[in-house]
């Protein structure tokens, strides 16, 4: 056993909480936060434009809008500045994949909840011609981790995997953009990260959004920080993670203790070093070198297992996209480990066999049929959900509409079916606050992106003198096959810890494609709710005639087999929640589920729309 593990099994055992107690308060602040608010190698360095740097204009701050339509380019995503960002990239001559670099280190800056490099995700790209790829820069598991490393003396799992630097994979954000730049890029690398530097080095107005979301992220860093004054003084890891927090609280609050306020600026200088370096260096600067030591360096004191290697080693990866047809559409998705663009198809197979579309879309009768089919697919995903290079996947079979059509015959159209009366291996998802952009260019190329740090801020903590953010990705894997992760969700043996393997995911970056022309990007946050609310998007598009803006605007609705309820936004008739209570589902009220910034074509005009979900705040839609 490392120093690492040896400290944390004795912090399970020295304050005597092993997970399925302690972590409640983690869990409770995460869903609180979410509801509230195939070969590759890392790329050569880019070449340094210093000038480029020093003389970027940034756009100019303008209101926050939901939706705007243009003929030549769209970009929508969870923060306004980001998207402007993507906007002017688009202005200058840059083509989609270029506008997604700029917004994803954009949003890293201005969007830290969620966004970071030390994060990972994934991105589907659909080319003017027709073609279709995916890089999947999800994050790995690093060399010394191992299937039981989250089990305390009694085998029962602790909240290591959740929070601090046990639960950080090696992240892969920097690795995916620049393979995207790699490949299909067409403006330099360094004029693309530009904007984001400025904003960490110059700093970015705080608007009530970003003053709410650090405030709550500043939060969850103090009672993790009063938690780890339990540990012993003498212990030196205690010692330096205690020293991290501190000093990643201060990179987030005004002053100790002290929120910022709307209208203060805020700065990120370490961030924006790190960004610098990026820039000038390419992928390579992150991975290897002076900067790669430093994290490794700075993980491996807190008492996690990083090591400048697992860096060096990891490789975002070019996968085929999952497609299938629906209704007269081509359906582009992500593939594992995503379980996104499989689930999809099988949602919406199952809403052709049970003939959803004839039905209207707020009755009763067709969110029942909605809600047992999601019980059902659910039931059954982690049976299959991981790495495929690690575990082999029946794609052909999963994707077989027959076997869908068998695995919904026997629902009861009155009568809902209790979860336990259906056989499955549980569910894989991680927390909820991932957040996804999605842009359009003058050519016709679109870019649907979704990435995240897991949870909230990720591990909580940043590594010293980087701005770097260890995401919490370890927790996405099954800890121990039958015990419930971080968002309260069953997970199996297919997604054990290995080392250098991918944790599943339900992150569904979609395109939607009629008659060869490009009709819709969607994606969004939201773990287990991601896939679902595609789902529903993409029915109410295309099955109900709906305007993307109403289809983002409509409440959402949602089941996962475990726990046996279903999920609902406010706006849902009163008359239909009684309906459903009366064949029996258990009804739960939820704020806010996803948080979905997508762009449809209007297949008469070719008008751009691009609409962006502020039911949880925040949010920016540009087009021109």
């Amino acid at each position: 056993m490392n120093v690492g593990e040896r400290r944390l099994s004795d912090r399970a055992a020295s304050t005597s909480v092993p997970r399925k107690g302690r972590s409640c308060l983690w869990r409770v602040a995460y869903a609180a936060c979410f509801w509230l608010g195939c070969s590759s190698g890392v790329p050569p360095a880019a070449p340094p434009a210093p000038d480029a740097q020093a003389s970027v204009a940034l756009p100019p701050e303008r209101p926050a809008r939901a939706f705007a339509a243009g003929m030549h380019g769209a970009v929508t995503s969870a923060e306004a500045r980001a998207s402007a960002v993507g906007e002017s990239v688009l202005k200058r001559g840059g083509n989609a994949v270029d506008a997604a670099i700029a917004v994803a280190f954009a949003l890293g800056v201005t969007y830290p909840s969620a966004a970071n490099v030390g994060g990972g995700g994934f991105m589907l790209v659909r080319f003017p011609d027709g073609r279709s790829s995916t890089i999947d820069y999800r994050e790995v598991a690093p060399g010394a981790s191992h299937r039981d490393m989250f089990l305390d003396a009694k085998g029962e799992v602790t909240e290591a995997g959740q929070v601090g630097p046990l639960a950080a994979g090696i992240p892969g954000v920097v690795a995916g953009l620049a393979m995207a730049h790699q490949r299909w890029g067409s403006l330099p690398w360094s004029e693309l990260l530009a904007p984001a530097i400025a904003l960490a080095r110059d700093g970015v107005r705080l608007d009530e959004f970003q003053v709410r979301d650090l405030g709550h992220g500043a939060g969850l860093m103090h009672i993790y920080a009063n938690d780890l004054r339990k540990l012993p003084s003498d212990d030196a890891e205690a010692r330096a993670l205690r020293a991290a927090l501190t000093s990643t609280l201060a990179t987030f609050e005004k002053a100790p203790g002290t929120s910022h306020a709307v209208g203060d600026v805020w700065r990120q200088p370490e961030l924006a070093a790190t960004l610098d370096a990026i820039a000038a260096g390419g992928a390579r600067a992150f991975y290897t070198g002076p900067l790669a030591q430093r994290m490794a360096d700075g993980v491996r004191a807190m008492g996690g297992i990083w090591t400048a290697k697992d860096l060096a080693d990891y490789r975002a990866v070019e996968r085929e996209p999952v497609r299938f047809m629906y209704h007269g559409h081509d359906i582009i998705s992500m593939p594992p480990p995503s379980s996104g663009g499989i689930v999809l198809a099988q949602i919406l197979t199952a809403a052709d066999r049970l003939n959803m579309r004839q039905l209207d879309y707020d009755s009763p009768e067709r969110i029942h049929l909605y809600l047992e089919a999601l019980r059902r697919i659910f039931a059954e995903r982690n049976r299959w959900v991981g790495d495929p290079d690690f575990i082999s996947i029946p794609r052909a079979e999963l994707l077989d509409p027959e076997r869908t059509a068998r695995r919904v015959a026997d629902i009861d159209p009155e009568r809902a079916t209790p979860s336990l009366e259906i056989r499955g291996s549980g569910a894989v998802a991680e927390p909820r606050h991932t957040t996804h952009f999605s842009i359009v260019d003058a050519r016709g190329m679109a870019v649907a992106n979704t990435f995240t740090l897991n949870g909230d801020f990720g591990a909580l903590v940043q590594i010293p003198g980087t701005g770097v953010t260890l995401n919490n990705e370890m927790d996405d894997f099954a800890a121990k096959p039958g015990a419930a992760n971080m968002a309260g969700l069953v997970q199996g043996s297919p997604n054990a810890i290995e080392p250098g393997k991918r944790m599943a995911s339900s992150m569904s970056p979609t395109i939607v494609v009629r008659d060869g022309q490009l009709r819709a990007v969607l994606g969004t946050p939201g773990g287990p709710t991601i896939t679902t609310t595609v789902a529903q998007l993409l029915m109410q598009i295309v099955d109900h005639g709906k305007s993307l803006e109403d289809a983002v605007a409509a409440p959402r609705i949602h089941h996962q087999w475990l726990p046996d309820e279903s999920f609902y936004e406010a706006g849902v008739p009163e008359s239909t929640l009684a309906a459903l209570r009366s064949k029996g589902h258990r009804m739960t009220v939820e704020p806010g589920i996803g948080h979905a910034n997508c762009i449809e074509r209007d297949p008469a005009s070719g008008e751009l729309r691009a609409v962006a979900d502020v039911r949880r705040g925040g949010g920016g839609a540009v087009a021109y």
